[in-house]
């Protein structure tokens, strides 16, 4: 009888599943569906609007007043202080959306660490470590796992609106498994698991390596095949695959990690009670 009723509750679950997921795709005027979300507005001012602003102009060229002073044309100044104003206001732009993503961080890491060293965090340690001891003292694991899920969709869902607010849309199909999923499991190994230091430096880490590797394969494929011609086949292919090469420096860096360090670059710190 388990073996049918298994499957039945599995099925309510597939049914109600894929039910949410239509609701959610062809009611536009709930979520707009599979179409994009353009025009969000960001938490840090545009740059055209700090280059009209008359406040940001004379901060610019306030901070820049020695080299404009070595300009004696009125037109030279004013086209230099022009260029500078659209240089700083990238630069404002980008100082804006650091300061707010190391609050948000530093508030979630205080936050988790308090929780870590609280009883409700041994007790979710303890979980991890043995249900069935846990269960057993009376632990309701089925509530704390829940619980949990909870509270970490509400920080993926936090990162996600600070991400789209920060892209100005939201495109559902540009979202890809191997980027926002596999990426970020291999940020917590690599920084160390159980560990909230080790998550921020995994994911300062493997995010680097992932933006920064096709520039340097880029760099070492022009460097080695410098002697060949550019209408060479050999060299054209690895140009054209440096793309590619994030996902064989994160593949190695992942063998790298679990062969000689397993535990993470922070491993988690055995709290003794």
């Amino acid at each position: 009888m388990l073996v049918p009723v298994f499957v039945l509750f599995k099925n309510q679950n597939i049914i109600e599943t894929t039910i949410k997921v239509a609701i959610i795709k062809h009611e536009e005027w709930l979520a707009r569906g599979v179409k994009n979300v353009i025009g969000l507005k960001r938490p840090a001012p545009y740059e055209i609007d700090l280059q009209t602003s008359e406040w940001f102009i004379d901060l610019v060229a306030k901070f820049n007043s020695s080299k404009l002073n070595l300009i004696n044309s009125i037109s030279g100044k004013q086209e230099a202080l022009n260029q500078m104003v659209i240089d700083a206001s990238s630069v404002y732009v980008k100082l804006c959306f650091t300061g707010l993503f190391l609050t948000v961080v530093i508030i979630l890491l205080i936050m988790t660490q308090k929780a870590l060293y609280s009883p409700w965090g041994r007790k979710m340690r303890a979980i991890r470590d043995n249900e069935e001891a846990a269960s057993a003292m009376g632990k309701n694991i089925v509530k704390e796992h829940l619980l949990i899920f909870i509270l970490g969709s509400a920080i993926v869902g936090l990162a996600g609106a600070m991400m789209v607010t920060n892209d100005g849309l939201f495109t559902p199909g540009s979202y890809r498994p191997m980027r926002y999923t596999f990426v970020i499991w291999v940020m917590v190994i690599v920084g160390g698991t159980g560990n909230n230091f080790g998550a921020i430096l995994g994911g300062f880490v493997v995010w680097f390596l992932w933006v920064e590797a096709a520039p340097i394969a880029l760099f070492l494929i022009n460097l080695f095949t410098s002697h060949l011609s550019e209408t060479n086949a050999v060299r054209a292919h690895l140009i054209e695959s440096a793309p590619y090469f994030r996902f064989l420096v994160i593949g190695i860096g992942l063998l790298l990690i679990m062969r000689y360090r397993p535990q993470g670059i922070i491993p988690e710190k055995i709290i003794k009670q």
